[in-house]
């Protein structure tokens, strides 16, 4: 398909530069297969889904993956993607015409790594000295990988230190946050526990990929950034049992639904899941694993919104976002939420 046919005009006043306080009084937009939108707040979410209806979350866990270091006179700037190894990541690197293989770059407190490959795609391997873990190192000379159209309206602070973490972050890893999870609250999560919603978790670490436009004209030249992910046989059989039972699973988060869809066959049975995933999710694809997905407005052109726009319909997104707009929806990491409720899957 065309890209363009994605593309949208979003005035950019819409993009949110803080999330909402408290986290779930946010925006929460209800999409449903046919009939009316409907304009909520993230809180009302226990009455909208149904009792036996479950939530997957990934509890992936953003380290500060953006680095700013010299090589002799020339400042380089890098944002780890995808751990390669112990000491090993793939970087995208800014001002890497100043970069050749061996070469060695200085990080803030004496943190140091050594561009040894460059990759097709232009990233380089960064290999990191030491015997410390990785993530210690980031602790001391990393900071929070804000998405380039916060990061490039103000500086990164220590609000997002604990802004940009959802409450389920556990497994370290992620160089983005799984996003549409950062409105959850611990009173949210305790009225869908009180209204029969559950909930399960899985890990997808989101990579630096996830920022990058699309610079294809046609969605089949695009080439999408793998990456980690991993279900569990007990969770893989939970939600297999919710769907038999005729109740929904409901991805939180196009991560989740990604991960969810790589893991499940054409029989539409979840397994087991371990490895990189470079699922690509546009028109036409036919879903497997999900009967929903809660997830924030995205950006014009992106894979994201045509992965929405597979799961609903492009001309109901074009709705859907033009509605947004319109009523002051907040765009993109920080910003507000969609419910997205397709009809019902036929047996």
């Amino acid at each position: 398909m065309r890209v363009d046919l994605f593309d949208f005009a979003l005035p950019p006043e819409r993009i949110a530069l803080r999330p909402a306080r408290p986290r779930d009084s946010a925006l929460l937009l209800l999409v449903p297969g046919e009939g009316p939108l409907a304009d909520h707040v993230v809180r009302d979410l226990p009455g909208l889904l149904s009792p036996g209806d479950v939530l997957v979350f990934n509890d992936t866990r953003v380290i500060p993956a953006q680095l700013e270091g010299t090589r002799g006179e020339a400042r380089i700037g890098a944002t780890l993607h995808k751990r390669i190894d112990l000491r090993r990541w793939q970087a995208f690197i800014r001002n890497a015409k100043r970069l050749r293989a061996g070469d060695e770059i200085a990080f803030p407190a004496g943190v140091t790594a050594t561009a040894e490959a460059r990759h097709a795609d232009g990233s380089w391997t960064l290999h990191f000295a030491g015997e410390e873990p990785v993530e210690v190192l980031l602790e001391r000379a990393g900071r929070m990988p804000l998405p380039p159209y916060i990061a490039g309206k103000r500086p990164t602070d220590e609000a997002d230190k604990a802004d940009y973490q959802t409450m389920f972050a556990r497994e370290e890893g992620a160089v983005a946050a799984p996003t549409a999870a950062l409105h959850f609250t611990p009173g949210l999560m305790a009225a869908l526990a009180e209204a029969g919603i559950g909930h399960e978790t899985l890990t997808l670490h989101v990579g630096a990929g996830t920022f990058l436009p699309v610079k294809a004209e046609d969605t089949a030249d695009h080439a999408m950034h793998a990456e980690w992910g991993r279900i569990d046989a007990a969770t893989a059989d939970r939600l297999n049992a919710v769907r038999a039972r005729g109740n929904r699973v409901i991805a939180v988060g196009t991560t989740s639904l990604r991960l969810l869809e790589s893991a499940t066959g054409e029989d539409k049975v979840i397994r087991p899941f371990a490895g990189d995933t470079a699922i690509f999710i546009t028109p036409g694809y036919q879903f497997r694993a999900i009967d929903g997905l809660m997830t924030n407005f995205h950006l014009p052109k992106s894979t994201l919104f045509m992965l929405v726009s597979a799961l609903m319909g492009l001309e109901r997104m074009q709705q859907a976002y033009a509605h947004a707009i319109a009523r002051g929806y907040r765009f993109y990491s920080y910003g507000d939420a969609s419910l997205l409720l397709p009809e019902s899957r036929s047996e």
